[in-house]
C-alpha cells in the first residue's frame, strides 16, 4: 500500500509517496552510522519505523512529505527526498537522505531538481530551504549544485533545538534562473 500523493518521474527515477515495501531499505539507511549521521543518527528498526510512519502520516494528513526515491530500472528504494514542513520548522524545506549504495551517482541532484520544481510550481512555495549540518559537506555540495546559498545558522524546534544547522536556500525567482542549468 502506498500513501496518498503524487508521483514524479525523471530519466532514471520515480519519486512517489512512502510505501510499506520501502521500510527494509529505509531501516538500513537509518542503521548505517555514516549515512544517518546528519538525519537523526543510527537507530534500531523500531525507531526507524516511527520516522517512516511519520513520513507516511504527513502524506496522508497534509499532502506534503518526502518522496520515496525509486530507481526506475530496478525498482530499488534509494532514499527519501522532497518537501518537508514540520511544525515550527524554519521554512519550507526540500530535504534528502540517500541509502549508502545510492550515494555519489547523481541521484540526489536529479531528484532534487524534480522536487524543487514540484515545490515551486505545484505547491506554490516562494522559497525553499535545506537545513544542513555545518559538517555535512556532501549535502552542502548538493545544495550548491542546485544554486542554493548558505544563509547562516538557524534554529530548529524541539526536540531538535540542540542540533546545529545552517539554513541553505533560494527563492522561486532564483530557482527559475538556476533551473536553466538542468534543462
Amino acid at each position: 500500500m502506498i500513501s496518498p500523493g503524487p508521483t514524479l518521474e525523471t530519466e532514471r527515477l520515480i519519486l512517489r509517496p512512502t510505501a510499506m515495501e520501502d521500510f527494509p531499505r529505509w531501516a538500513e539507511l537509518m542503521a548505517d552510522p555514516e549515512a544517518s549521521r546528519f538525519i537523526g543518527g543510527p537507530m534500531a528498526a523500531a525507531s526507524a519505523w516511527r520516522g517512516f510512519m511519520t513520513m507516511a502520516g504527513a502524506w496522508a494528513l497534509t499532502g506534503v512529505a518526502m518522496f520515496s526515491l525509486i530507481e526506475r530500472d530496478s525498482g530499488r528504494w534509494l532514499g527519501r527526498i522532497g518537501p518537508w514542513t514540520p511544525l515550527g520548522w524554519p521554512g519550507t524545506e526540500v530535504g534528502w537522505g540517500l541509502h549508502p549504495d545510492a550515494q555519489g551517482r547523481g541521484y540526489g541532484v536529479e531528484a532534487a531538481v524534480a522536487t524543487l520544481d514540484y515545490a515551486f510550481d505545484v505547491l506554490g512555495w516562494t522559497e525553499v530551504i535545506h537545513c544542513i549540518d555545518p559538517d555535512n559537506r556532501p549535502s552542502q555540495k548538493l545544495a550548491e549544485a542546485l544554486g542554493s546559498s548558505n544563509l547562516g545558522p538557524t534554529a530548529l524546534p524541539p526536540p531538535f533545538d540542540t542540533v546545529r544547522v545552517d539554513r541553505w536556500g533560494q527563492a522561486k525567482a532564483e530557482w527559475a534562473e538556476n533551473r536553466k542549468r538542468f534543462a
